[in-house]
């Protein structure tokens, strides 16, 4: 009897995640990034007064709800925004200035350099479309856009820097947002 409840328990701690549908987005449960498999760690609706902007997926080695340890780590992880209605470039590349301001103090000439870069690869996005941030260590943060590769920024403070933006001490979309990308609904 013992042995059947420990393999229960063990095939319950090695099953895959299960993919997650929230406000009509479909993420799934687990991606595989430069051959490690990340797991969904929470799921977030970006809202703007009254309209929903974006559903946002955080992907890392292992669930945490500690943001300052994922910010830590120099691990794999993702964060992916899919959009729920059309969005200006101008408009996330302020959303990025931001970020850096708030979160950031201080940052440097180079830092600042990087988001311009980070700028210089959206484009207006359309409803359904993707941004995709995968942060490798040793490679930097990929940028994607609407399934398009746009480019690598190098660094790990780079990632930090962006990542806070959802899970930093002053996330844009707000701390309930923080708190269901951390797993803690």
């Amino acid at each position: 009897m013992l042995s059947l409840t420990l393999l229960a328990l063990v095939g319950s701690l090695t099953a895959a995640p299960a993919d997650t549908t929230y406000n009509g987005v479909k993420l799934p449960g687990t991606v595989d990034v430069a051959g490690h498999a990340l797991v969904l760690n929470g799921v977030a609706l970006r809202k703007k007064a009254v309209f929903k902007v974006y559903v946002a997926g955080l992907y890392l080695m292992a669930k945490s709800s500690d943001a300052d340890a994922v910010l830590a780590a120099d691990a794999p992880r993702r964060l992916v925004m899919q959009f729920l209605r059309d969005v200006e470039k101008e408009k996330m590349c302020e959303a990025w200035d931001e970020a850096l301001a708030n979160n950031t103090p201080n940052a440097s000439a180079q830092l600042k350099a990087e988001f311009a870069t980070l700028c210089g690869y959206m484009e207006d996005i359309k409803k359904e479309q993707q941004f995709v941030f995968t942060y490798v260590p040793g490679t930097g943060t990929e940028v994607s856009v609407a399934g398009k590769a746009k480019g690598t920024i190098a660094g790990k403070e780079f990632a930090d820097a962006l990542f806070k933006a959802w899970i930093g001490p002053k996330p844009g979309p707000g701390e309930g947002f923080k708190k269901d990308l951390m797993g803690m609904k």
